[in-house]
């Protein structure tokens, strides 16, 4: 530890600059996930999506980041282990972070979507395993992990799949869809608000709330999110009541009028992913960041929360928006184009059954991957077109880059973890 601390400012710029890459994974991978659907379903171009991603990924991130963070990512391993030790904490985290920042850049490069979370995860998993002790890891965490893989896809497919058949029945297989989109589309706004909501509330803006002593109950929750569902249900029935039906489009695609009703929709519902997902996702890369800051600052002491120097979110907000205009397009378009066709209506229910299975599993304390959800949205999706409807080669990559990202990033993260034992003890 005497190394370290003789040259403490030149750590932390070393992890600065790994925390930096592997928020830059997150903007180019994990992001495809909030407008991915929007760029398949062409309620926005890929241009606009970057560029309202980059605005409400960086509002999330810097603005709810979180002023505390856990030094030890979602309880993945135990601290006491590195008490006598703790520059293997400091080594295993600098290891962790630039081996998921580069298994993130390898899956973004061949556009495959890929859970930031199970990367940092897995590369936490690795140094401390091989590296400290295997007792060190809190396996049953990981184990829940694995399960995930299966529960949660499934889960926003089921809810995905429910949400197309209940348009195509109250809207598009009827004689009169234009009419019925009017009328039954609020009710959809309000459903997508409410969800939100929730989703911003209690994943987006908890931090701020824990960080001012804001206590909301789950009443008080329900309620605001249930006031903001309805005034986007009426707004947007005032702006719907506004839409004419056009015929000359209607020609081409009979639903054409039909479809620009849940572009508006899905746009909202994009945005606050996004928001959401800047907020809670960029702990992915400032927690161990932070926990690397915390041992130095405080000569080679564990704490079990450090406090996140607001120049450390900047870090993460900034890398997320790079990582998001360099590499993004990428895994947007497996997203958006090449799992199933994607229309804003298809997009839209892939959206909310995204977002409702976030609540769900949060609810329920499941550990969740973004990525792995909105992936099983999609094929919700698809599945409702029949299984024609998808690419199978395609689900099959993605499969298989999400079973190999947790031994990937462990495996690059011992070799990181014994180079830096190797360079700096």
């Amino acid at each position: 530890m005497d190394f370290i601390l003789q040259n403490a400012d030149t750590m932390i710029w070393i992890a600065v600059a790994f925390g930096f890459l592997m928020a830059f994974g997150i903007g180019a991978n994990d992001v495809a996930n909030a407008m991915g659907t929007s760029v398949g379903a062409k309620a926005l171009t890929l241009k606009q999506a970057i560029i309202v991603a980059a605005i409400f990924e960086f509002a999330g991130a810097y603005l709810a980041g979180g002023e505390v963070t856990k030094t030890i990512r979602k309880g993945i391993i135990d601290a006491n282990y590195f008490t006598d030790v703790p520059e293997f904490l400091v080594f295993g985290m600098m290891a962790a972070l630039l081996a998921a920042g580069v298994w993130l850049l390898i899956a973004s490069k061949f556009g495959w979507p890929v859970s930031t979370t199970h990367s940092i995860v897995g590369a936490i998993v690795g140094f401390a395993a091989v590296g400290v002790s295997v007792d060190a890891v809190s396996w049953g965490k990981v184990g829940s992990i694995v399960g995930s893989w299966v529960i949660t896809p499934m889960l926003a497919g089921v809810i995905a799949f429910l949400i197309v058949m209940s348009v195509q029945k109250l809207i598009l297989d009827t004689k009169t869809p234009f009419q019925n989109a009017k009328r039954y589309v609020p009710f959809y706004m309000f459903l997508a608000g409410f969800v939100i909501a929730l989703v911003t509330i209690m994943k987006g803006l908890k931090h701020v709330f824990k960080d001012k002593d804001i206590s909301l109950s789950m009443g008080e929750t329900y309620l605001i999110a249930a006031a903001v569902g309805a005034v986007i249900a009426i707004v947007g029935a005032i702006v719907i009541s506004r839409i004419k039906v056009d015929k000359k489009e209607d020609k081409a695609y009979h639903f054409a009028s039909v479809e620009k009703v849940f572009a508006v929709l899905m746009i909202v519902t994009a945005c606050g992913m996004a928001f959401a997902h800047g907020s809670n996702d960029v702990a992915n890369a400032i927690g161990p960041l932070a926990a690397i800051v915390s041992v130095i600052n405080n000569n080679g002491e564990i704490a079990a929360k450090a406090a996140v120097d607001p120049r450390i979110l900047l870090v993460g907000a900034i890398g997320i928006v790079i990582g998001l205009i360099v590499l993004g397009s990428r895994v947007m378009k497996t997203i958006g184009t090449k799992i199933t066709h994607l229309t804003p209506s298809r997009g839209f229910a892939a959206e909310l059954a995204a977002a409702s299975t976030v609540i769900i599993a949060s609810g329920a304390g499941l550990p969740i991957s973004t990525t792995q959800t909105l992936v099983g949205a999609v094929l919700g999706v698809g599945m409702a077109r029949g299984i024609a409807a998808l690419n199978l080669g395609v689900v099959r990559n993605i499969f298989v880059s999400w079973v190999v990202t947790l031994p990937a990033g462990a495996l690059l993260s011992i070799i990181f973890f014994y180079i830096f034992k190797a360079i700096f003890s």
